[in-house]
């Protein structure tokens, strides 16, 4: 049976995950989170993909990615996490599949999912228990928003710049967004529909989004 044909928007941004294959974890020691970022670096050029948030956790792999006519977002992945596998192999003398199947994507549509889907993928660590705080979890993008770090692999989230005029205050701004949701407890979409999965049409995100505390999501 062939695989289903996977649909990319001409121009737009989706939320990417992949996992570990049978939720192992694909990344044991901090060099192992550093090296798939930076070929993440490496293929993102080639393969004209931005990448606004991401968040990897022990066993997955959050995007944002943004896309364009000229974006070959399969070929990316695939070198990816081919070319991290090849590497975790030799290293680890590791037989079998690594990775859990292709990745998955989710379109997102008005700008406030965006926001929304921005901040889940930063508070992952949160409520999977491995921080109190997300600035503690050093394999996000949350210290680039948050307090200014520096971070080449990102693309500026294009709703960055409206909560401040200043630098510093979209800092400020991005900083009481979060902590926000840490309050409230929970993060996730308002109206789950608008984020539909591609290709499935009216598919609610609530399972792809599920939350769960130390089963990372």
């Amino acid at each position: 049976m062939g695989r289903d044909v996977r649909l990319i928007p001409d121009n737009g941004y989706l939320h990417v995950m992949c996992r570990g294959n049978n939720r192992r974890k694909v990344f044991i020691k901090s060099c192992d989170y550093r090296h798939y970022l930076d070929l993440a670096g490496k293929f993102k050029k080639e393969a004209a993909v931005k990448i606004c948030h991401y968040c990897l956790m022990p066993n997955h792999v959050h995007f944002l990615i943004g896309v364009a006519p000229e974006t070959d977002l399969a070929n990316f992945m695939k070198r990816l996490n081919l070319s991290y596998f090849f590497r975790y192999r030799k290293r680890r003398e590791y037989v079998g599949h690594l990775w859990q199947g292709r990745f998955k994507s989710k379109v997102l549509g008005k700008e406030d999912y965006f926001i929304q889907c921005g901040k889940y993928i930063e508070l992952n660590p949160v409520r999977a228990g491995l921080c109190e705080l997300p600035e503690e979890y050093p394999f996000s993008s949350y210290a680039y928003y948050a307090y200014g770090k520096k971070d080449t692999l990102l693309d500026d989230d294009p709703f960055y710049s409206s909560p401040g005029r200043r630098l510093q205050e979209r800092q400020k701004a991005y900083r009481e967004m979060v902590i926000s949701e840490l309050a409230r407890g929970k993060m996730r979409f308002s109206n789950p529909m608008e984020c539909n999965e591609l290709g499935g049409e009216g598919a609610s995100p609530l399972s792809f989004f599920a939350e769960s505390r130390g089963e990372e999501t």
